[in-house]
């Protein structure tokens, strides 16, 4: 029996490096069209908490009117209150931060 519980341990170790390994560092929703991209999520990431301190509690990089169309969001709670702040994924600029109220949907 012990030779099988150290099997199955084995086993499983073995599955979770290949699970780590295999799945991206940092995945988020629109992540394929950081091709298209200038500025990396990372660095848009910084930029919004510099507009607007807090946790990042969501990300995403979408295509949306304004700007050069491809911006990334981050939802940024700080205290009680949510803000979203919108990057644009070409220049860096801030096109959007404003409190986030309720989602329609």
């Amino acid at each position: 029996m012990i030779g099988l519980n150290r099997y199955r341990r084995g086993m499983l170790g073995a599955a979770g490096i290949l699970l780590a390994l295999g799945a991206p560092a940092m995945a988020y929703t629109g992540q394929k069209l950081a091709v298209h991209a200038k500025v990396t999520m990372t660095q848009a990431r910084e930029i919004a908490l510099a507009a607007h301190p807090g946790k990042v509690t969501d990300e995403e990089l979408e295509r949306e009117p304004g700007g050069s169309g491809l911006r990334y969001s981050f939802d940024i709670k700080n205290g009680a209150r949510t803000q979203e702040v919108g990057v644009d994924a070409a220049t860096g600029k801030v096109l959007e931060n404003k409190t986030e109220g309720p989602h329609p949907d």
